[in-house]
């Protein structure tokens, strides 16, 4: 029988992304430079410091054993769900899709997730502005990292990082002809953005606007299910 580790340590001493032991360093010894020069502004450093540690943790995830079940690519809240063209930059904008929009605060996991088991086809980076990521325009204007992806049934699928406002560096370990399973690490964005998932078009999302979404766990939606799609409210 499986088991899940749930013990204390995994709360108070999650793990932490590569990316961010060199912010908890230099957090850490600006910290202790400015307790030399004043004891007070020695423990805000510490608070930025614990808080930076906080940023770039890296939680294990109960990935769902479902086929063609599609999970969240990021930690945050569902901002939009709309039928548009595919990205240009992936040679998908004579296609259709249903786009789901995940905006990610500051406060959120920012470790990103494959969202299906497939082969990355195409990655392309564009660099671009950094607009407020909640706004729709952000999808084509800001900067981005591009992924176009084939399932293991064939199907076409995208998902884009998206810097915003606050954040200004996308980190993205993915490249053409990597496989990645569902759930699987592929990236991060650093403090706060957008992900954008297209799936194809007719699949019914099974999450509703103002929903909180779990990377790696929280099911978008299932590429070879009739179900319903999913409508409701925030309370």
């Amino acid at each position: 029988m499986k088991t899940f580790d749930i013990s204390w340590r995994r709360y108070l001493l999650p793990n932490i992304h590569n990316e961010g032991w060199k912010f908890v360093g230099v957090f850490a010894a600006v910290s202790a430079v400015l307790a030399m020069i004043w004891s007070p502004l020695g423990w805000l450093g510490l608070i930025l410091t614990v808080w930076c540690f906080y940023f770039f943790r890296d939680p294990e995830r109960i990935v769902p054993e479902i086929e063609n079940a599609v999970v969240s690519p990021a930690d945050g809240i569902v901002q939009m769900i709309a039928d548009v063209n595919g990205p240009e930059e992936l040679g998908l904008e004579k296609q259709k899709f249903t786009r789901v929009s995940i905006f990610m605060s500051v406060f959120n996991v920012h470790v990103n997730r494959a969202p299906t088991e497939g082969k990355i086809t195409k990655a392309v980076y564009v660099p671009g502005k950094f607009l407020n990521a909640t706004l729709d325009k952000a999808s084509k204007d800001n900067e981005r990292q591009l992924l176009a992806m084939k399932t293991k049934t064939g199907q076409d699928i995208a998902f884009v990082q998206i810097a915003g406002l606050v954040a200004r560096r996308i980190v993205c370990d993915a490249a053409a002809g990597q496989e990645y399973k569902t759930g699987e690490r592929f990236g991060m964005i650093r403090f706060g953005s957008r992900l954008d998932v297209y799936l194809p078009l007719g699949t019914k999302p099974q999450v509703a606007l103002g929903q909180t979404m779990v990377a790696g766990e929280t099911i978008i939606a299932n590429l070879g299910s009739e179900a319903p799609e999913v409508k409701g409210v925030v309370r």
